[in-house]
């Protein structure tokens, strides 16, 4: 029998009464549903011709301030920003929820397997994980991306690494923890191979962190991919992506032409503050304060 250990009194006395924690996490999964359905919905929206096709230039107009036809306006290039920054989301859904299952499947198994066999391998995957942790993210991503190119599978394996580390120290350490505990050891004296312990024993047991890691890996990806378009290393150029639109607005600002560069920078900016509500509340669901194991 898995035994989770979470004080679910506890538990259920802070969803009785939400602290502001709980509140700010409510808020931020209501931005975050909002951007899920922006980027489900917005094909259909460009097939029932409510918004236009974001690789479309126009001929006029060109650098129209926003109106009720172009309701951010347009950019120098001739493309309507509002439709740029709606499909921007749905590319920002592909690479982030990619990037972040890649790094989730590898961190978690290694943390699993590092923290229940221990030795040499938990040394040698501890040395290996902590030296890519103290690279900067963006550096590493910057330099991966200079390695595999452009694309939304590439983007993502070169977002992914930084966030191995996290998982894996995360669930390692759990599983140092938890690995000590009679279930474990009863389970290891019934002759329960290693394959079911990890699995149905441990597995339970230490992932309860993963999910708010998840969020705040997200909300961190988003600002990376950014970067990376931005520096003209994410996604090809007919991709509308959040950080291309953003160089693509620099040689307007001097101009005056603020909603090439307003909008888009704003639509990433609250879909990071979603997923990150969004995980610090979760954090303190899945972490009380003063919650204490049984």
């Amino acid at each position: 029998m898995t035994i989770t250990r979470i004080n679910f009194t506890r538990l259920l006395r802070i969803s009785r009464r939400p602290s502001l924690s709980m509140q700010l996490m409510a808020v931020g999964a209501a931005i975050t549903l909002a951007f899920v359905a922006i980027a489900l919905l917005v094909p259909l929206f460009q097939t029932w011709g409510w918004i236009q096709d974001p690789t479309e230039s126009l001929i006029n107009p060109v650098h129209e301030s926003p109106s009720w036809s172009h309701w951010f306006g347009t950019t120098r290039q001739g493309y309507d920003v509002f439709s740029r920054t709606m499909f921007g989301t749905q590319a920002a859904w592909r690479v982030v929820l990619l990037a972040t299952a890649l790094s989730l499947a590898v961190g978690v198994p290694l943390g699993l397997v590092s923290g229940y066999l221990g030795g040499r391998l938990d040394r040698l995957l501890l040395f290996l994980m902590d030296t890519i942790y103290t690279l900067p993210g963006l550096l590493l991503s910057l330099t991966l991306a200079f390695v595999v190119g452009r694309g939304v599978f590439n983007a993502a394996i070169a977002l992914s690494i930084s966030y191995v580390p996290q998982y894996y120290r995360v669930v390692r350490n759990h599983t140092v923890s938890v690995k000590t505990e009679l279930f474990i050891e009863a389970a290891q004296a019934m002759g329960a191979s290693t394959w079911t312990v990890l699995t149905r024993y441990l597995l339970l047991n230490v992932i309860q962190s993963v999910p708010v890691l998840f969020t705040l890996n997200a909300a961190d990806a988003i600002l990376t991919l950014g970067g990376l378009g931005f520096l003209g290393l994410g996604l090809p150029s007919e991709v509308p992506e959040w950080g291309q639109d953003l160089r693509l607005a620099l040689d307007a600002l001097p101009t005056g032409i603020w909603w090439t560069a307003f909008f888009p920078g704003m639509t990433m900016t609250l879909m990071v503050v979603g997923l990150s509500l969004l995980g610090e509340g979760l954090n303190e669901f899945v972490n009380p304060p003063g919650a204490t194991a049984f």
